[in-house]
């Protein structure tokens, strides 16, 4: 094979993968149904003018029969009057008229054959336009539904193969780390401004008022050894005092 065959067998290839590339289905089966729909306007012409001829020809034979049938009543006419050589000159134009209707008739014949054939296959050509446009619809509908699927599949696959979720993570992570550096700073400030103090007081509080409910909660319960608030001195030289009665003496060391 030479140089300049193999370059045209490349460039035929090429061209022809840009061309298949290039094809887009809808458009393409769009302009079919529109290129269906001319050349079927195109036939209707034809079979149009088909019939035109078809009615012009059975016309003419109409014609040639009815100036058959006139011939014939003036030779009648003739042979009534006497006058045979009338007669016999109306008959040799009704024999020319017989003659030409018999033409005209197989002509018509012919032409009706043809013109009827044409409107069948015009009525196949329509049939076959309307299926087309049918099914061209339910084509388009299949590639659409086709396209995407395939455009979610590329996309779950290419976010699969990324590093797209690898960077929320990374981003996750410096979110953390900003926050913790935030809270750190305002930990660091309340040190330096003295609440950290403030706040020590308030935690102390915070157990203070846990153990006054834990205590209340013991005693709601009945068990024995709850320990008391701190706030409660009375409640603790009244059990002094019982401790004391139940000795039955006691002396001046006691107090």
């Amino acid at each position: 094979m030479g140089i300049f065959s193999r370059i045209g067998t490349l460039l035929k290839a090429n061209i022809n993968d840009l061309i298949s590339k290039a094809e887009d289905p809808e458009k393409i089966l769009n302009q079919l149904i529109i290129d269906m729909k001319e050349q079927l306007i195109e036939a209707k012409k034809q079979v149009a003018v088909a019939i035109a001829d078809e009615k012009r020809l059975h016309k003419q034979l109409e014609n040639e029969m009815n100036l058959s049938r006139e011939w014939e009543k003036k030779a009648m006419m003739a042979v009534r009057a006497g006058r045979d050589d009338l007669a016999r000159e109306a008959l040799m134009r009704k024999t020319e008229h017989d003659n030409l209707a018999k033409e005209f008739q197989a002509q018509w014949e012919a032409q009706k054959a043809a013109a009827d054939q044409l409107r069948d296959a015009l009525r196949r050509l329509n049939a076959k336009i309307e299926e087309a446009s049918r099914k061209k619809n339910l084509l388009i509908a299949r590639q659409k539904r086709a396209e995407a699927q395939k455009t979610i599949h590329e996309t779950l696959s290419g976010l699969n193969n990324s590093s797209a979720f690898d960077a929320f993570g990374r981003m996750e992570e410096k979110i953390n780390r900003i926050e913790a550096e935030a809270s750190a700073s305002a930990e660091l400030a309340g040190e330096m401004t003295g609440d950290n103090l403030a706040s020590k007081f308030a935690d102390l509080e915070k157990d203070h008022v846990a153990d006054d409910a834990l205590a209340a909660l013991k005693a709601k319960m009945g068990m024995g050894g709850a320990t008391l608030p701190a706030t409660a001195p009375a409640t603790q030289k009244q059990a002094a005092t019982v401790s004391v009665s139940s000795k039955g003496s006691w002396d001046m060391d006691d107090f």
